[in-house]
């Protein structure tokens, strides 16, 4: 199985590997940051990965047990993360949004080009799956997801038609659907279910619910120097990072009226790089034309 992880030299160069430091990737998949920081430290140092994906974590666990053995994989979502961890570390990352061997597998639904039973489900012990969503969710919460999740602009169309096509058991199906529910000329723009099946798997896994919350307990398990590392893949994920930076990284609004800033009213951290891909890493990896890293790194 081949999984090119994006961004992988800049997300190791900006975290900053020690060889006796404590990292945590977030979001393991296949391995692919976790391998190469693993790779960096010695017995001293030490990895941890949250992953709910179970096919991922016995793969990884493979690809990590042949490099070293200074590791320990979490079977939890990274919103777990303090629940885990009793110490600081050097470095966190995280890559959102969902990997290229889930979205290759035939059986688990995500993507509208292969046909399979609608699921989307990141952990497969998870109640809601995007089946659900699509054949028991009223038409006002589709439509609202839709527009919120996905940015759609033809989501009522596109709601109202799955209502009416019910029940709609297969990505393929739900792909037709949704085609059939706007304009030809939008069509011929972009494939129409990219935003909707989007949409759906983040309501499905509550992508967005959890990760600002789980970026302030990422930040709070910070050594001073350590540095939060985030890949994201589309604005709204985007969004909610760079709020969460901008406000780690400003001096408390009260400073300003005072003549010189306490320590404690400072920023607690420091903007080190954003970034996206390389036309050359797009043209290697389509998947990464939409990705931006993010890397901050704690002051205080």
């Amino acid at each position: 199985m081949k999984h090119k992880s994006v961004l992988l030299s800049e997300v190791i160069n900006y975290l900053n590997v020690k060889s006796n430091g404590v990292y945590i990737d977030a979001t393991l998949g296949y391995a692919g940051h976790s391998g190469e920081v693993l790779k960096k430290l010695n017995k001293k140092g030490f990895l941890f990965a949250f992953d709910q994906d179970i096919e991922a974590i016995e793969y990884s666990n493979k690809k990590l047990s042949s490099i070293a053995d200074n590791y320990k994989i979490i079977k939890s979502n990274f919103s777990n993360m303090k629940e885990n961890i009793n110490e600081k570390v050097d470095g966190i990352m995280f890559d959102l949004g969902v990997s290229s061997p889930q979205l290759d597998d035939d059986i688990r639904g995500f993507s509208f080009h292969k046909n399979a039973r609608l699921d989307m489900r990141m952990d497969k012990e998870n109640k809601l799956d995007a089946w659900t969503v699509v054949n028991e969710y009223d038409i006002e919460k589709l439509i609202e997801i839709f527009y919120k999740y996905g940015e759609e602009k033809y989501s009522k169309s596109i709601a109202k038609s799955i209502v009416s096509n019910r029940p709609i058991n297969t990505t393929l199906e739900l792909s037709e659907v949704i085609k059939n529910s706007v304009p030809i000329s939008y069509r011929n723009m972009t494939h129409p279910s990219r935003k909707v099946f989007q949409a759906i798997r983040i309501e499905v896994n509550n992508e967005l619910g959890i990760l600002q919350e789980s970026l302030l307990d990422a930040f709070e398990l910070l050594k001073v120097g350590g540095r939060l590392s985030v890949i994201t893949f589309h604005s709204l994920e985007d969004k909610i990072v760079a709020k969460v930076f901008k406000e780690l990284c400003s001096d408390d609004n009260n400073s300003k009226k005072l003549p010189i800033v306490p320590e404690e009213m400072k920023a607690k951290a420091k903007k080190i790089i954003k970034l996206t891909p390389s036309g050359e890493e797009i043209k290697e990896n389509n998947r990464s034309r939409s990705a931006k890293l993010r890397v901050i790194e704690r002051t205080r």
